[in-house]
């Protein structure tokens, strides 16, 4: 599995790019992998606030659906539109063109989110 060194995870198999006080979310290549053929994305509305640990998007796949977890509480300042109609880019490049959404966050801790080798060790890699 491919587990990059520049990003943080969480335990939910989500990825994060911390730019600032701003994050970019995705899932991870070992989510992507688990869910199968990814079918639609349900992405969550510019300029919504949402809280930590909330659902902030949907993912369908040809063996199930499942949420995305936002990491932080914020607003939701982007999301990636090329989804909309390439719902597949979540397979194929989840930690490039595949990416989900950014969030302005109101705190930004970094505390409870993994190391690339920690997240590693969760999957058994």
């Amino acid at each position: 599995m491919n587990v990059p060194l520049n990003l943080k995870y969480t335990s939910d198999h989500e990825w994060i790019a911390v730019t600032g006080s701003t994050v970019r979310v995705g899932i991870t290549d070992y989510a992507q992998d688990a869910l199968g053929d990814v079918v639609y994305v349900q992405l969550p509305q510019v300029g919504s606030r949402i809280e930590a640990n909330a659902s902030i998007s949907e993912i369908e796949s040809t063996k199930s659906v499942n949420d995305v977890y936002a990491p932080f509480e914020g607003i939701i300042t982007a999301v990636n539109e090329l989804l909309n109609d390439r719902p597949e880019l979540l397979n194929s490049d989840p930690y490039g063109d595949g990416w989900i959404c950014e969030i302005e966050c109101s705190q930004l801790s970094e505390s409870g989110l993994l190391d690339a080798a920690a997240y590693s060790a969760l999957i058994g890699g």
